[in-house]
């Protein structure tokens, strides 16, 4: 099942979103580490694009890796989330995006735990969370 794409201007984007949340999911930024509300959270539920609202994470896939910034193993299907290369900073690294509305979410690492081996280190402001028994 095909996701219908959500596109609007940054003049749109900047409406809707904070001014932190515009410079992480739109201009690329990064969040100080351990400085995000769901880098420690453990409660059950969803994680979804603060963008656009589409499901991204589960918290069945996170875990603590120490980082500082909420990290899973893999997201809640593939076609959620895109990955594009990134060289910004003078490494190579594989940044992470919603797949619905091509936000910036954080980068994907090959240092992650089994079964995938995957880390995506995802900002807490490209995230809103929802409880499981809030569904």
């Amino acid at each position: 099942m095909a996701t219908e794409k959500v596109v609007k201007s940054e003049e749109e984007w900047r409406q809707l979103l904070t001014p932190q949340q515009y410079h992480v999911l739109r201009e690329k930024g990064t969040e100080p580490a351990f400085t995000g509300q769901y880098w420690k959270t453990k409660t059950p539920g969803t994680y979804r694009c603060a963008a656009c609202g589409q499901e991204l994470f589960s918290s069945e896939h996170k875990y603590d890796s120490g980082t500082g910034w909420p990290s899973f193993w893999r997201p809640i299907a593939e076609a959620r989330v895109n990955t594009e290369k990134d060289f910004s900073w003078g490494t190579f690294r594989t940044e992470v995006l919603c797949s619905r509305c091509q936000s910036h979410l954080g980068h994907v690492f090959n240092d992650g735990p089994p079964p995938t081996g995957l880390r995506y280190c995802i900002n807490s402001v490209a995230l809103d969370f929802v409880a499981k028994d809030a569904k």
